[in-house]
């Protein structure tokens, strides 16, 4: 497992809570709005391993001076005209390799949303289980103002949307603000100027207080029965819940309740 002290890089800066329940990873480009490069990309699939190899329990992804990400940096995409597929396939697979680490990982993921969050942007915060939102930030997937289309970020943008609101975000380009954004269903919350970074943190504390085993569990349990047919999943959740009532964790919640004390979760 890698050392907190090597975590980051010259795009991307980490940092770790004290008690080490939480990652917190910010996406250091304000000049190019915070836009997705390889080190990005590197810098984060490296912070979420730690936060999921270590005892993290949430992972928190932002963007410096007040922007989220505006996606991919079309630098780097220039930068494979004229070569073969494979060179393409590589320039397009870091964020589903991203996604798809986020969705396995035993933490829980939060974006922390601030002024734009655009393209493979918005594909990154929707994959997170939480979006905190300042009020004033503002969502889309320009791709189709340069003759792309998000067909990464679809994947994470659809599970969380109506599908007739989600198709019209991804044909227009169209920019919407918070507000609408969490109507579609984009935004867990929404946060007022001057409230945004205690909402933060205060959801993030109430993650992070919860037992590893249920945030490990029950975010495996939420993924996999998420496509099963009706009574498959009742199946498999029966089988899930006979589980994490056997931990450690579960007898130790139950004591602490009939006992009026706070649980002392075990470690991971």
């Amino acid at each position: 497992m890698a050392d907190a002290s090597d975590l980051g890089n010259d795009d991307l800066s980490v940092t770790v809570s004290d008690d080490g329940l939480v990652v917190r990873a910010t996406i250091d480009r304000p000049e190019e709005r915070n836009s997705l490069n390889d080190a990005v990309f590197l810098g984060l699939a490296d912070a979420l391993a730690y936060a999921d190899e270590g005892e993290a329990r949430v992972f928190v992804v932002r963007g410096a001076e007040q922007t989220f990400c505006s996606g991919g940096d079309l630098k780097s995409m220039a930068g494979v005209f004229g070569d073969d597929s494979t060179a393409y396939r590589e320039q397009f697979s870091a964020l589903a390799g991203l996604v798809e680490a986020m969705v396995e990982a035993s933490v829980l993921t939060v974006a922390a949303v601030e002024g734009y969050c655009l393209a493979g942007g918005l594909g990154l915060a929707a994959a997170c289980e939480f979006v905190v939102a300042h009020e004033d930030a503002t969502f889309g997937t320009p791709e189709v103002d340069i003759g792309l289309f998000p067909a990464q970020a679809m994947a994470p943008i659809m599970r969380a949307v109506d599908e007739k609101a989600g198709l019209k975000l991804l044909f227009t380009g169209e920019h919407i603000d918070a507000n609408e954004a969490a109507d579609m269903g984009l935004v867990t919350e929404l946060a007022a100027a001057d409230e945004f970074g205690a909402t933060l943190d205060g959801l993030v504390d109430q993650l992070a207080n919860n037992s590893p085993v249920l945030i490990s569990m029950g975010k495996e349990a939420y993924y996999t029965q998420r496509d099963m047919a009706f009574s498959e999943a009742l199946s498999y959740l029966k089988e899930m819940i006979t589980l994490i009532a056997m931990s450690d964790d579960t007898e130790e919640g139950i004591n602490a309740f009939l006992t009026d004390e706070e649980p002392g979760w075990k470690r991971r």
